[in-house]
């Protein structure tokens, strides 16, 4: 179980540097491998940080820098997106995206050190580079884990960015998207009803995370 949710802890650090592709441009594999070391070790300063709240703010800033949550949101819901009138499509956008900024608190973020990584090699996929990366977690027992991370990297309009992380044949994304499918037919397929539900869960999501000093 604790490694299954490591895995999946994975998953979501790649979706922090996540967008999907406008205009795919050339992007050679030096260029990706660059992008893969600067963009891991930015999140392994975030999480050295001892202050919580500094750590929070860093990783803030990536989630807001590098995901394009109106994509996911979308993606998540799937084929009910069009079942929705653009109000409600406005509202959930709105919801999924205090929603996902909250949710990211609840997984363990001390981590003492104890993760590390190493590229490993690249390699052409059409106009995009697929990184390969090793990533090392120590854990309490001194015990060491290692697992082979695939990240799909493409140059969009003069940006690199990452638009897929592959780990164990496992996806974020699509675990999610099972979720909120559940969400929505527990909810009969009433997206009014749906959100309502969701509103709540998304403010008992907040209150659970906030840092004391903001409660």
């Amino acid at each position: 179980m604790k490694s299954n949710c490591f895995l999946y802890f994975i998953l979501f650090c790649g979706l922090l540097l996540f967008s999907p592709i406008s205009q795919a441009q050339e992007l050679t594999t030096a260029e990706a491998e660059a992008f893969a070391l600067e963009q891991g070790n930015n999140l392994l300063a975030a999480f050295a940080e001892k202050d919580l709240a500094t750590k929070y703010q860093k990783l803030d800033n990536l989630f807001i820098n590098y995901i394009d949550l109106d994509y996911i949101s979308k993606f998540v819901v799937g084929k009910y997106w069009r079942d929705m009138s653009m109000e409600q499509q406005k509202k959930y956008q709105s919801l999924f995206k205090r929603y996902a900024m909250s949710l990211y608190k609840g997984f363990p973020l001390q981590f003492d050190n104890r993760i590390s990584f190493t590229i490993i090699g690249s390699r052409l996929d059409g106009k995009a580079v697929i990184v390969g990366a090793n990533i090392n977690y120590k854990n309490p027992e001194g015990e060491i884990n290692t697992y082979l991370v695939e990240f799909r990297i493409h140059k969009t309009d003069g940006h690199i960015m990452l638009t897929d992380i592959k780990v164990a044949e496992s996806s974020l994304i699509l675990s999610y998207r099972s979720r909120f499918y559940q969400m929505i037919k527990e909810s009969d397929e009433d997206m009014e009803w749906f959100l309502e539900d969701f509103e709540l869960t998304t403010k008992s999501t907040e209150q659970h995370y906030v840092l004391p000093e903001q409660k």
